[in-house]
């Protein structure tokens, strides 16, 4: 009071002055109190400009809940032509020439020729080959002829040539020993006579003995003849059979051999012209590599391919499909038999339809520069297929998962994810608004259809990211995970692995006494949103387009698009900024 009352003394007029000064005070005094009194009304009461909301009304009509992915059409039913010339130290062989990809051809028609040259050199090396293979079998079936001949010599010839020798010379010797037996006798008698003398008695027996032992010679000759030397010569004239005719077998399958690498390298060269085997548009089998970048084959004259190498595809046009990669986030959603409808980039208005035929049950495989987040193959068959669509092209596929006739809805945009509920906030008056907890019964792309919490006619707010001082938010609970203590099996006080012991303190990062390997903190939202741009930005105009957007994975996707506050298909830096600051000063928004 003591100072209010200086300052008054302090800005009193003189005595002698005009009450003019006084008035100018307190007009000045009562325009501030006004100007405090209005910021107060309409800031300190929560009062915002209706001009900067953004609004939508929930109402009753159709919704379908569709998938949207991207695709490649490609045929069910392919006819593959494949090299079937055979690889030689894994270098392969070169084209010369292929028909041009996209032609039309007819069965039988040439598709590929192949470098053949290489194939005629050996081909004419090898014909050399056999004709020295075949001459040496020649040899071999002389030798065994021989062989065969020479024993029948033996036993028809010699054998009993030899054998009649000796039975002419036992005939002579036992010839000869009766003679001498007579002789003996003859002179035994005269020596008894007295008419003979004795010496020649002793002469005679002794031509009785040399004509015995004449015999017996004979005889043993014979023996020997018949018992060993035949036995002898047959296992001779046995074993140069065997061995003529093992020759002539090796020979033999010498020849088989280098005439089979004769014929195989002649049927080598009619498969370096390969020919269309039914009739079709031609696609050729380049592969790419699964890290991206350029291609790792492309086939084009020059090229070198190996055995069994995929070359050209001649898909049948009738039977064309969609494959397209499903986010593991939503392929819970998928069955086999779900309508879709197809669009093709190359054909714009070209509007097809198609049902689900198939989903992997395991993820693809990824590549190092693949995120974390898996995708499943899904094969979408295109109903009655135009003839002016072909393989490769890029596709979009919206599968529709439900429909429902009549359902309430409103935009995404109002739906706001507060831990693991999803809240809106409705206008009921002027400068009233009310948080409500919704469930939701189904989503797409645009729209959200609500199963309860709002009704017909409500006004939401589409941007109340930008107002979340409006929303009343229930507290978080932290979840209770006191049960997983008795399923512990670490030790109270024991180091967590991962953890190395240091002195602690409050900036550790964690418990005193321990710290992590590897920490950091909140990543910057402007850091983010640069990478992001930068990454998605394809065409560099400095915002992201409908199709760079659907080009990207996973909840990112969702929340780019979220970020979309003024509907035009389009998101820019500073929307993506406003978006992620909203997510991440929310609580329950997740950049």
């Amino acid at each position: 009071m003591r100072n209010e009352n200086s300052l008054f003394r302090r800005l009193a007029p003189p005595r002698n002055g005009g009450v003019g000064l006084i008035v100018l005070i307190c007009l000045l005094l009562v325009g501030a109190s006004a100007a405090a009194g209005y910021k107060f009304f309409y800031a300190g009461t929560g009062r915002v400009d209706a001009a900067k909301l953004i609004r939508d009304t929930a109402e009753r009509r159709p919704f379908d809940h569709i998938v949207l992915e991207q695709g490649e059409v490609e045929s069910s039913s392919n006819q593959v032509v494949t090299s079937e010339v055979k690889s030689r130290g894994g270098s392969g062989i070169a084209i010369l020439w292929v028909v041009d990809e996209g032609a039309r051809v007819k069965k039988g028609d040439k598709l590929v020729e192949l470098d053949q040259s290489e194939l005629e050199t050996r081909e004419k090396e090898q014909k050399i080959a056999v004709i020295t293979a075949e001459a040496r079998l020649a040899t071999a079936e002389a030798q065994l002829e021989q062989a065969k001949i020479a024993r029948e010599e033996y036993l028809d010839g010699i054998y009993l040539t030899s054998e009649k020798e000796i039975l002419g010379e036992k005939a002579i010797a036992e010839q000869n020993l009766r003679k001498a037996k007579l002789t003996k006798d003859s002179s035994e008698r005269l020596v008894s006579k007295g008419l003979l003398k004795s010496l020649q008695l002793d002469a005679d027996e002794y031509a009785v003995a040399n004509a015995q032992n004449n015999l017996q010679v004979a005889e043993a000759k014979l023996k020997v003849l018949q018992n060993l030397t035949k036995q002898k010569m047959l296992v001779q004239y046995d074993s140069d059979i065997e061995a003529a005719t093992a020759s002539r077998s090796a020979a033999e399958s010498e020849l088989l051999e280098e005439r089979s690498e004769y014929n195989d390298l002649t049927e080598q060269i009619k498969k370096c012209i390969m020919y269309a085997p039914s009739d079709g548009v031609v696609v050729h089998a380049n592969r790419f590599s699964s890290r991206g970048g350029n291609a790792e084959f492309v086939v084009e004259a020059g090229a070198t391919v190996r055995e069994r190498q995929e070359i050209i595809r001649l898909p049948d046009p009738s039977l064309m499909q969609v494959s397209c990669k499903i986010n593991e986030s939503r392929v819970t959603l998928i069955r086999e038999g779900m309508p879709a409808k197809i669009s093709i980039d190359a054909l714009p208005g070209l509007k097809l339809v198609g049902r689900v035929k198939k989903v992997n049950r395991y993820a693809e495989p990824g590549s190092w520069m693949s995120s974390s987040i898996k995708e499943y193959a899904t094969i979408i068959e295109i109903i009655d297929p135009p003839e002016n669509i072909r393989t490769g092209m890029t596709a979009e596929a919206q599968i529709f998962v439900e429909q429902l006739p009549d359902a309430l809805q409103v935009p995404i945009q109002a739906l706001y994810e507060h831990g693991e509920s999803l809240f809106t906030l409705v206008q009921s008056g002027p400068q009233e608004f009310e948080t409500v907890k919704v469930s939701i019964q189904a989503t797409n792309d645009k729209m959200a259809a609500i199963e309860s919490g709002i009704t017909e006619g409500d006004s939401v707010i589409l941007n109340l990211r930008d107002h979340l001082d409006l929303m009343d938010l229930p507290e978080l609970v932290s979840e209770d995970n006191s049960s997983m203590r008795d399923i512990s099996e670490v030790k109270p006080g024991a180091p967590t692995p991962g953890t190395e012991q240091v002195g602690g303190g409050p900036d550790s990062g964690g418990p005193p006494g321990q710290r992590p390997r590897s920490g950091g903190g909140r990543p910057d939202i402007g850091t983010i949103v640069s990478s992001s741009m930068e990454r998605n930005d394809t065409d560099g105009d400095g915002k992201l387009s409908a199709k760079e957007i659907a080009a990207m994975d996973g909840r990112f996707r969702d929340a780019v698009k979220s970020a979309d506050k003024d509907g035009d298909g389009s998101v820019t830096k500073d929307e993506l900024m406003k978006s992620f600051q909203a997510r991440m000063s929310g609580g329950g928004g997740r950049p």
